[in-house]
């Protein structure tokens, strides 16, 4: 990938660049937490204006925490908990 790579907090001077797909993915947690710097923050918002399919990851992200913030560990049932914690230490 040529140019900067967008970062929180960054340094990089993102005047005149554009974010690709990828990158916003990589970013998109730090833009919900605010900890993106003002110009990476501007260039993530300039690329939803233009991609249709960032701006509904965006908000399928959000609506993801959002769901998952108001569950309980009462509201999975054993088995499923079981699976989920199964699956979640094979990927780390």
């Amino acid at each position: 990938m040529d140019g900067p790579t967008m970062t929180s907090g960054g340094g990089h001077d993102w005047a005149g660049t554009h974010l690709a797909c990828q990158q916003l993915v990589e970013v998109v947690n730090d833009y919900l937490e605010d900890i993106l710097d003002a110009d990476a923050r501007r260039e993530f918002e300039r690329h939803l204006v233009a991609c249709e399919g960032c701006t509904a990851y965006l908000e399928q992200v959000r609506l993801t925490a959002h769901v998952a913030g108001r569950l309980r560990a009462d509201d999975v049932p054993a088995p499923m908990m079981d699976a989920l914690l199964t699956a979640f230490r094979q990927e780390h």
